[in-house]
């Protein structure tokens, strides 16, 4: 884990709508990192052909990452995601050792990784910022159904636990990502936390 950096959740925004009024193209590098093959394997939310495309990366941990899943992302689901305007894909930005341990959890779940995200957004504040974060931690993973065996046996893999570390090493390296949230709206890149006022301005705005 000596790769892995402690930083800030992004608690401001660094594009106001000035910046992105007339939007100018990603750079070729950038898209060609999105779109190459993650260290895990992209779970995305909505039609594969959908002519938008949201990723965020973020942390498990981070208070700005779980305000934006609470106040701006079912808004954003239910008027991009939902109707196949867009697809969304949360990739893996861990900001200290127990969020690489919560992101291992919500891999282990398998079909329930969503699922399981969602539940520790909702309830971050009971576990990450707990007297004893990795018993609260396991407790929420067998709240969304996982056996005490299998939450064991997950913190455990180790090749699981490199796959996560090297997904936020790449992100920080080939997209200089530095805190969370941070989005690239079809390749635009976007920090802080935003609504959907913000999505709408990328989505909407003509590419120079």
């Amino acid at each position: 884990m000596s790769t892995l950096r402690l930083a800030a959740c992004a608690a401001f925004t660094l594009l106001g709508p000035a910046a992105l009024a007339g939007t100018p193209a990603p750079p070729a590098a950038v898209l060609e990192a999105l779109d190459a093959p993650q260290a895990l394997p992209d779970v995305v939310q909505g039609r594969a052909d959908a002519p938008a495309t949201i990723i965020e990366y973020a942390s498990l941990t981070c208070p700005h990452c779980a305000a934006f899943h609470r106040d701006a992302w079912p808004a954003i689901r239910a008027k991009y995601v939902d109707t196949g305007k867009a697809k969304f894909t949360l990739r893996e930005f861990p900001l200290d050792p127990l969020s690489v341990g919560a992101f291992m959890l919500a891999r282990c779940a398998r079909e329930k990784r969503e699922a399981v995200i969602d539940r520790l957004f909702d309830h971050q504040s009971e576990w990450a910022f707990s007297a004893k974060p990795l018993v609260h931690l396991k407790q929420q993973a067998m709240a969304a159904g996982m056996s005490a065996a299998d939450i064991n046996a997950c913190l455990e893999n180790q090749a699981l636990l490199k796959a996560v570390e090297q997904e936020h090493d790449d992100a920080a390296a080939k997209l200089h990502v530095k805190s969370t949230p941070t989005f690239f709206v079809n390749g635009v890149e976007l920090v802080g936390e935003h609504g959907l006022d913000k999505v709408e301005e990328i989505l909407a705005a003509p590419a120079k």
